[in-house]
């Protein structure tokens, strides 16, 4: 239906254009050529046609979709109101009289065919009417001079310009309505891509769900164990110490769990407007602690900085990339925070491998990593996250080596709210 709101008002436009020509040239025929016409019944028909083009520029600015019937309904009022003004000017004679062929075209090119039959039917039956009646520009009793002479030029004038002026419509209304597909034909591809990629996230929280549930009763089985174990080998300090190590660790993986279960249920309530800035020294001390052994460098642009709205799976899908960057090199990793107008871009560059050429247009996918131990979620999830926000991630082999990665946040805080990230 949106392409009919966009043919709709293109033929808005058609009718502006048309009502100047047809209202200029029976201006030139009345004072210049001295055809005599019923002026009050041209008018009238060229205020019928004001009448319908305004309330169809009024009925636009409605949110109800423009159905298939309602276009062709148009397309039927401007072959009336063309049929009637021909009629009033001369017929089937009138050399503009191929404008009828206008709302044809249209209704070939925007509605199914048995649309089209309709208004070629129509078309038909308005030009056989006019062969056989129609009130002509200069009867036979006016006395105009050389009226065949006059006729003939006027005609063959009259066929150019409306061949130049049938010719330049057509062009332009079908470049138009092929951009209008091509529009259409994308926005359809992002929605399908989009759908496929809910369909993934859907189906990778939902494994995450079953293994988070099904991994808590092996770790509670550990917990009990290594506690029996902690108690039976108190005189061997040793071993005390990697079974303390090891409790320490399955604590960890326990609490890691009901952290996932506590960040999806509380995401809507910890999203808080937070300036840019402070928002990644935080995830920055959690990086650091996380993973002591990286070193990198920060440079912020002097200046407020910008507020937007954080979210716990935006800080996670932030973590991701600088984990990305520290598995590829955890030494000197260069990081840059810089805004615009519109923006704030994040740039994150390692001295790791870089890209691997072949596979670059494939990341972000799920499943697909450049790294041999990893799951290729990670970017999936990222590039998902920042989407919701309407931003994105871009990563690229930086000339003197390794990977740069850029992010793109928006400065205004989106509608729409991050998706929940496990």
């Amino acid at each position: 239906m949106h392409g009919n709101r966009q043919q709709l008002l293109q033929l808005t436009y058609l009718r502006t254009l048309a009502l100047f020509g047809l209202g200029g040239l029976l201006l030139y025929a009345v004072y210049k050529l001295d055809a005599q016409l019923h002026s009050w019944q041209a008018v009238a028909t060229l205020l019928a046609m004001t009448l319908v083009n305004a309330f169809t520029y009024a009925r636009l600015h409605s949110r109800l979709p423009v159905t298939n019937p309602e276009l062709f309904g148009q397309l039927t009022a401007d072959a009336a109101l063309y049929g009637a003004l021909f009629y009033q000017t001369g017929g089937a004679s009138n050399p503009f009289i191929f404008m009828l062929l206008v709302p044809l075209i249209i209704a070939a090119t925007t509605l199914p065919w048995r649309y089209t039959w309709l208004m070629a039917a129509l078309i038909v039956a308005i030009y056989g009417s006019l062969l056989q009646h129609s009130i002509p520009i200069w009867p036979a009793q006016a006395g105009h001079p050389n009226p065949g002479t006059s006729l003939f030029d006027l005609h063959v004038t009259g066929m150019w310009l409306n061949f130049l002026l049938t010719v330049l419509l057509i062009g332009w209304f079908v470049a138009r309505m092929h951009e209008n597909m091509l529009q259409q034909q994308h926005r359809l591809e992002r929605q399908r891509q989009k759908r496929i990629e809910d369909q993934q996230l859907l189906a990778l929280a939902t494994h995450a769900a079953g293994t988070a549930h099904e991994l808590g009763t092996p770790l509670a089985t550990m917990q009990v164990l290594l506690h029996e174990m902690a108690l039976e080998h108190q005189a061997s300090p040793q071993l005390l110490e990697d079974i303390q190590l090891l409790q320490t660790q399955v604590d960890s993986c326990s609490e890691r769990l009901r952290s996932l279960a506590h960040s999806v249920r509380d995401e809507q309530d910890n999203i808080q407007l937070l300036g840019v800035d402070k928002l990644l020294r935080e995830v920055l001390e959690q990086w650091q602690l996380m993973r002591p052994q990286i070193t990198y460098t920060l440079q912020i642009d002097p200046g407020e900085a910008p507020q937007m709205l954080c979210s716990i799976s935006l800080r996670q899908a932030l973590l991701n990339l600088l984990n990305n960057a520290a598995d590829a090199c955890p030494d000197n990793i260069r990081i840059q925070l810089s805004w615009d107008t519109g923006n704030c871009w994040l740039r994150i560059r390692d001295r790791g491998p870089g890209l691997p050429l072949e596979r670059s247009e494939d990341l972000g996918k799920p499943f697909v990593t450049t790294k041999g131990r990893g799951l290729g979620i990670g970017l999936f999830l990222t590039t998902s996250t920042l989407a919701s926000i309407d931003g994105e991630v871009r990563l690229y082999n930086h000339p003197e080596g390794g990977t740069l990665t850029e992010v793109r946040l928006p400065r205004k805080p989106s509608h729409r709210q991050p998706d929940e990230q496990d």
